[in-house]
C-alpha cells in the first residue's frame, strides 16, 4: 500500500522513491576490549561501570565516550558477572566460579585499588548475583550448597558479609539452580524485601521480607523443562509488582513462555500476553509501567507493566542498567551500547 503523497507522486512520474533506512536505535560504544560483559551499573547518564571476563572492569565518566580499564587484583581468568556502583568512586564487583573463584571486591577510589572483601568458602559454591537496598545493605546469593541456596548479607556497604542461616531457606529441588547470566537473578525493593529466581528443575522465586531471616518460595509458569532453562532475571518496582524473564540458553531463538508477572509480591505469577523472541537474560523497570528486556538475540520494551512486548532490534546484549534517561547494555566481544529513552519510546 502506498502511504504518502510523496510516494504517490514518485509512483506516477516514474522516479525512484526508495526511503533511507531508519537509523539504529542502539548507539554502539567503543569499550576498547574484547571481554564478554555480564555486569553493568549506571549511576547516572554519565557515570557507568561494567564488568566481565578476563578480569575486566571498566568505568566511564562521560557517557561512554571513553572507558578506563580498572582490573581487580588477581589473574586474567577472573570473570566479573556482577557490579554494583554507588558513585564515581565506590563500586562492588563480584566474580564467579567454583569454590574460591567466587569473590567480592570493593573500591572507594574509583577503581585504582580493589580490596578483597569476601571469598566463597564452599568448594561446591558458585556465586550468581547481588543486589543492594541502599549503600549499606546488600544481599548476594549462590548456587545450592547441601541442598539450599547460599545467601550472604552485608550491612556495612560490602565491608563484611555474613551467611544467612540456611535452615531458614526452603529446600531446593534436585537439579534446581540459578544463573549468573547478568547479575540480575536477584532483586530488592523497599526494606528487607528480596526475590531470587531459579532454573533447571523448576522456575521458582524465593522471597524474603525481613533481610533473609525467613523465606518462602513460589512457582512460576516460566519454561523450565531442561537444565538450561528457567528464570534468568528478576526485577521489582515495589514490594508488590514484579517480573521474571528467562528461557533456555541452549535455545536462544523461538517463542516460548519466558515472561511472568506478579502483583502480589511474588505469591502468584501469570504469563505475559505475548513474549520476546528467544532467551532474555535481563529485565529492568524504566518506570512503574515501562520495562526493558535484553538477551543474546535482541531487546524489547513494554508499556503496560510487562503484559505485551515490542521488539527493539536484533542486537544482542546480556545485561542492562538505566542511568538518567539512558539505558546502557553490555554483551559479548566487548560490546557496550546505549539507548536514549526518548528515542526508544517516541
Amino acid at each position: 500500500m502506498i502511504k504518502s503523497a510523496s510516494l504517490l507522486l514518485c509512483f506516477f512520474i516514474g522516479i525512484s522513491c526508495a526511503q533511507p533506512p531508519a537509523p539504529p536505535i542502539w548507539i554502539e560504544l567503543d569499550s576498547g576490549v574484547e571481554a564478554s560483559f555480564r555486569g553493568i551499573s549506571a549511576v547516572d547518564k554519565n557515570i557507568v561501570w561494567a564488568s566481565g571476563s578476563g578480569n575486566t572492569i571498566l568505568r566511564t565518566l562521560n557517557g561512554g565516550q571513553t572507558w578506563e580499564q580498572l582490573p581487580a587484583p588477581g589473574d586474567s581468568t577472573s570473570d566479573f558477572r556482577d557490579i554494583q556502583a554507588f558513585d564515581a568512586q565506590t563500586a562492588i564487583a563480584m566474580s564467579i566460579g567454583s569454590g574460591d573463584a567466587s569473590k567480592v571486591f570493593k573500591t572507594t577510589d574509583g577503581g585504582q585499588n580493589w580490596i578483597l572483601k569476601n571469598t566463597n568458602e564452599y568448594e561446591e559454591g558458585f556465586y550468581d548475583g547481588m543486589a543492594f537496598w541502599n549503600e549499606q545493605d546488600g544481599i548476594l546469593y549462590g548456587d545450592p550448597v547441601d541442598g539450599k541456596f547460599y545467601v550472604l548479607l552485608t550491612r556495612d556497604g560490602g565491608e563484611t558479609w555474613q551467611e544467612v542461616g540456611r535452615t531458614t531457606l526452603p529446600d531446593n529441588l534436585e537439579g534446581e539452580h540459578a544463573y549468573a547470566a547478568s547479575g540480575t537473578g536477584i532483586s530488592v525493593a523497599g526494606n528487607g524485601n528480596a526475590w531470587l529466581g531459579t532454573g533447571g528443575a523448576a522456575a521458582r522465586v524465593f522471597k524474603t521480607t525481613d533481610y533473609g531471616n525467613t523465606w518462602t518460595v513460589s512457582t512460576t509458569p516460566v519454561v523450565s523443562n531442561s537444565t538450561s532453562s528457567g528464570i534468568f532475571s528478576v526485577s521489582f518496582s515495589d514490594a508488590q509488582h514484579g517480573i521474571v524473564v528467562g528461557g533456555d540458553w541452549q535455545i536462544r531463538e523461538g517463542v516460548y513462555d519466558n515472561v511472568a508477572l506478579t502483583t502480589d509480591g511474588g505469591e502468584t505469577w501469570a504469563l505475559a500476553e505475548n513474549f520476546p523472541i528467544g532467551l532474555r537474560s535481563a529485565v529492568i523497570y524504566l518506570s512503574n509501567d515501562v520495562l526493558f528486556a535484553a538477551g543474546s538475540h535482541g531487546s524489547d520494551y513494554s508499556l503496560d507493566t510487562g503484559k505485551t512486548w515490542t521488539a527493539v532490534e536484533t542486537v544482542g546484549y546480556y545485561a542492562a542498567s538505566k542511568g538518567g534517561n539512558i539505558i546502557y547494555a553490555v554483551g559479548a566481544n566487548g560490546k557496550i551500547g546505549k539507548i536514549d529513552l526518548d528515542k526508544l519510546l517516541k
